[in-house]
């Protein structure tokens, strides 16, 4: 099941979201999203606590986080009963602070969840709460979770989205999170992209997704003028990139990129690292990773660049 607000992430200049939910209905595999999205997270925060938290955030310019996201937990209330009513407290004084916060929901059937905590050996939270010391309290973990559903239920119904991930994948999640809050970049672009260029003969980046070799165009180093500069000068980016095949190359490299990128993103994933390198890493593979730098930062993307071995040759 699945419900939505029209504008969810629209409301707030800095948006902040309440992570809640069943436990082990994907919690933490929400906020670790929400974290890739540079959201500042927390988890199990106390709900007296939030609200001081929040009021950092708000007015602020905090350039480095796009939002600000909160994992409840109910091992950090006093009581069952106390669950719903703490974090809905919480949210009151939140907007009398300025802020709007938005719910996330998460839930799933309660045998996938009970296959869940049987994979993990992990304790409901539900148990601890009410079996602390040696107490036992004659609970079975079906118990507790429909226990905490009920506890839950008031939190459900303020629900800005409320997600099913009984079917879903780790992937599934992340793209549902990235189609509400992920367009909250100023460009509406949620993949980043980060450019290497490299030498082979000081060895590939072991942490490139993609890989292109440069080394059968033509070559500056062997021009004695030339030599000394790099790849952001414009001699060399002349030389390499004014005729074929450099200059072909250059167009199709380009088209192949645009058209890749958001079949990454609607995969879920959340950054990308192209590795461009020739010989040396000081002329050709920067010269083309400058170009294209400027193509995907003119499409929107959150793209940086590091010429990893430029000062080495």
């Amino acid at each position: 099941m699945e419900t939505a607000c029209e504008n969810i992430a629209s409301s707030a200049t800095f948006p902040l979201v309440i992570v809640c939910g069943l436990s082990g209905a994907g919690k933490s595999t929400a906020l670790g999203v929400f974290e890739d999205l540079r959201f500042f997270t927390v988890d199990g925060i106390p709900p007296s606590l939030a609200p001081k938290l929040a009021g950092l955030f708000i007015g602020e310019t905090r350039r480095q986080f796009r939002g600000l996201a909160l994992g409840v937990d109910v091992r950090n209330v006093e009581s069952k009963e106390s669950i719903a009513n703490a974090w809905m407290a919480v949210m009151e004084e939140m907007k009398g602070l300025g802020a709007s916060p938005q719910v996330l929901f998460l839930e799933a059937r309660t045998p996938v969840l009970m296959r869940r905590y049987a994979a993990t050996r992990r304790p409901h939270p539900v148990l601890q709460l009410l079996c602390t010391g040696e107490e036992t309290c004659g609970m079975g973990l079906e118990q507790a979770i429909e226990t905490e559903v009920e506890a839950l239920q008031p939190l459900r119904t303020l629900a800005d989205l409320v997600v099913d991930t009984s079917d879903h994948s780790v992937h599934d999640l992340r793209r549902v999170i990235k189609d509400k809050w992920g367009a909250l970049d100023q460009n509406g672009k949620a993949l980043t992209i980060h450019l290497i260029t490299f030498g082979f003969k000081y060895g590939p980046p072991s942490e490139a997704d993609l890989m292109f070799d440069l080394r059968f165009l033509p070559n500056p180093y062997f021009v004695e003028e030339l030599r000394p500069l790099t790849g952001k000068d414009p001699a060399i980016v002349d030389y390499v990139l004014a005729t074929d095949p450099g200059k072909t190359f250059l167009h199709r490299l380009k088209e192949f990129v645009l058209y890749l990128m958001p079949l990454y993103d609607a995969e879920g994933r959340y950054r990308i690292a192209i590795a461009i390198g020739c010989t040396g890493g000081r002329h050709r593979s920067v010269a083309v990773t400058e170009a294209l730098y400027a193509t995907l930062k003119a499409a929107g993307y959150p793209v940086s660049i590091e010429h990893r071995h430029i000062a080495l040759g």
